[in-house]
């Protein structure tokens, strides 16, 4: 007992033995406080501090400077319409431009808004699209795509241009346009149902042309009045009296596309036109619209001597035509032929 004892004695310190002795009056160790001195080390490291905080102050009187000078300067404002660069414009009338870019002026171009500026050049009605740039210190540069206008269009008396989109375009005093008249549109129509209709004109136009590259110059009024139903006024056209007398012309005769198909029927027209001419007279109007058949109206059918051959066969065979006795009523004038076509079968119309 006496050497368990004697051995925590060894491996405590008496203080720890103590239990007589209460514990709020043992000794507490003391404990040592180290002071620093400032030193070379600290130094540096407050100067560096010192260096990057006055790094970040100058940099930022610096930003704020130069700031100021960009968007206050009267160097990097906009004060005269020459410093608005235009280009692109043809018919875009360069006052229309600055007038948009008015209510900058005096102002830094970097305050300038692009994209609203850009939005009211394309409000423009001749203006498709506008790209608007700054060009520092003090300039701005404005590039315009025109509309391309591709027929007249005639509302009552009045004469405009139209787009293939359907927008109308003002007529420019020293512009020379050599296009069909388009009537059946107006402004009061909503611009997709114009636009729908123009794509069917231009892409009647395109067909024609593939036809015979002339045929544009040979047709004179596009009636657009009915979206299923392309009415074209066709006059001039050589070839269309017949082979015999290739340089003369018809006079104009009313032709009923549809709405599709017609680089096929504009071939029937003009293999069979002098066919008819020769067989019924004069001719008026002719429908194209049902398939494998075709609707010819005379104006003043001559009444037949005899009865009428079967005409001699072309690239599109017509069929036998029929007159009226002398007195009678003329009627319509039918011709079949076997042109391929996918327009739709309607009611045939006598004029």
């Amino acid at each position: 007992m006496e050497r368990l004892k004697k051995n925590d004695a060894d491996a405590y310190p008496q203080e720890a033995m103590a239990d007589e002795e209460p514990r709020y009056l043992r000794r507490q160790k003391p404990v040592e406080i180290k002071r620093r001195k400032f030193g070379k080390k600290a130094w540096k490291t407050y100067f560096r501090v010192a260096l990057v905080a006055l790094a970040v102050a100058l940099g930022a009187g610096a930003l704020f400077a130069a700031g100021d000078f960009l968007l206050t300067s009267p160097e990097m404002a906009l004060a005269s319409p020459s410093q608005v660069d235009l280009t692109g414009n043809h018919y875009v009338q360069r006052a229309s431009v600055l007038e948009i870019f008015s209510v900058d002026r005096g102002r830094s171009v970097l305050r300038i808004p692009l994209a609203e500026r850009r939005a009211e050049l394309e409000a423009l009605p001749w203006v498709e699209r506008a790209t608007v740039r700054r060009a520092l210190p003090n300039r701005i540069e404005v590039d315009i795509t025109e509309r391309t206008p591709v027929a007249f269009l005639r509302e009552g008396t009045n004469l405009s241009l139209i787009d293939a989109h359907g927008v109308l375009l003002d007529r420019p005093l020293e512009a020379d346009f050599h296009f069909p008249v388009v009537t059946g549109l107006n402004g009061q129509m909503p611009r997709e149902d114009r636009a729908r209709r123009m794509e069917m004109m231009v892409d009647f136009m395109n067909q024609v042309q593939q036809v015979r590259p002339d045929a544009a110059d040979s047709i004179s009024e596009i009636d657009l009045s009915d979206a299923d139903d392309l009415q074209a006024t066709v006059a001039g056209l050589p070839g269309m009296t017949g082979a015999a007398n290739s340089s003369a012309a018809t006079d104009a005769v009313l032709v009923r596309f549809g709405n599709s198909d017609f680089h096929d029927k504009f071939q029937v027209l003009l293999n069979n036109m002098a066919q008819w001419e020769a067989a019924a007279g004069k001719v008026a109007s002719v429908d194209l619209r049902f398939e494998k058949e075709v609707v010819v109206n005379p104006v003043n059918p001559a009444p037949p001597a005899n009865p009428i051959a079967k005409p001699a066969p072309v690239a599109h065979a017509v069929a036998p035509v029929h007159h009226t006795q002398p007195g009678r009523k003329a009627k319509t004038v039918k011709a079949k032929h076997n042109a391929k076509t996918t327009s739709h079968r309607k009611s045939r119309e006598a004029r």
